[in-house]
């Protein structure tokens, strides 16, 4: 009897070495913690534990998850935050399964037997219980430029080729614009209100990336903030922040319009289109949030269009100094 029992163990572990995700080949990799993990050098069952910091750029990328974070509608319908409208992809319309929020449900995790699983630092998910699932990668955003997270995405996934398609086709359209607009003599600028005051990024998000790549000018006191950064303002900053043409955005993924982004304006500065010149010159641009501050290649090939679109050809007027 003992030795039947044994060798149906053996048979067990026979049977594991031989699984899919077991026999894989592997490499090391040094996440943003430090950890040297091994990870599977072609991962075939990924699982995101950020919407849109690591699920979108993994679908642009061509690399389908089998589960992800995601938020919930308040009838509690989960869905990747912007990713409809970036890449066309949500929980409904693919074999992505919701894995929960914050924290991330790590049963759900577990269910679905991934080979490698990423995180970032702002996942509450512990590490602990991700890791003893299956290696797991802690990639912190914070800690690269805007599209540093699609540049590590390409290494883990092996789809560096599909990056530089991305890439060359950005450039393409900086080129155009570059072309079509003189922007070292435009001054732009973004800005929100946010809770009675006005905040503002150095960079803010893809429409902040073309603006600049594209050489337009940035007002001294956005300039002054640090890259990578973005500052709450008073009242009394306006003048600091008006430019030949301002944007202005507003959440779409929460239903807002652009009545909401100037209402929200309006709470810092009330009248404040009467104090801002590119409003009165009617040369304030009021878009969606989601195009305009996700990191994302979609995102950024709308952004330069929606500058071409809006400034080339167009009779303007420039601030007055």
């Amino acid at each position: 009897m003992q030795f039947i029992l044994k060798l149906a163990a053996v048979a067990v572990v026979t049977a594991l070495s031989l699984s899919p995700v077991l026999a894989q080949e592997t490499r090391s990799f040094t996440d943003d913690t430090g950890r040297v993990v091994d990870i599977p050098v072609a991962p075939q069952r990924i699982v995101s534990l950020h919407d849109s910091v690591l699920t979108v750029p993994l679908l642009e990328l061509g690399v389908i998850p089998v589960g992800s974070h995601g938020r919930t509608t308040e009838d509690g319908k989960p869905f990747i935050r912007s990713s409809n409208v970036l890449t066309g992809i949500d929980f409904d319309n693919s074999t992505i399964q919701f894995v929960g929020n914050l924290p991330a449900d790590v049963e759900a995790v577990a269910a679905l037997e991934p080979d490698l699983i990423l995180t970032t630092p702002w996942q509450t998910a512990g590490l602990e219980q991700l890791e003893a699932i299956a290696p797991t990668l802690v990639l912190d955003s914070g800690k690269r430029d805007a599209f540093g997270m699609h540049s590590v995405l390409a290494d883990v996934t092996g789809t560096q080729d599909r990056l530089a398609t991305l890439d060359a086709r950005y450039q393409s359209q900086i080129a155009q614009i570059k072309r079509l607009i003189d922007t070292s003599s435009i001054s732009v600028s973004i800005m929100q209100g946010v809770n009675g005051q006005f905040a503002v990024w150095h960079t803010y998000g893809t429409l902040g990336i073309v603006l600049r790549d594209a050489g337009f000018v940035f007002p001294d006191r956005v300039n002054a903030i640090p890259e990578g950064t973005n500052e709450l303002l008073s009242a009394e900053a306006l003048p600091e922040l008006d430019a030949d043409f301002v944007f202005v955005t507003y959440r779409t993924d929460a239903l807002e319009t652009p009545a909401d982004a100037m209402k929200y304006l309006d709470e810092v500065v009330p009248g404040f289109c009467d104090f801002l010149f590119a409003c009165r010159a009617n040369q304030m641009i009021v878009m969606p949030r989601e195009e305009a501050s996700s990191a994302s290649y979609y995102g950024l090939g709308v952004m330069a269009y929606t500058v071409i679109s809006q400034i080339s050809g167009r009779r303007f007027e420039h601030k007055p100094d």
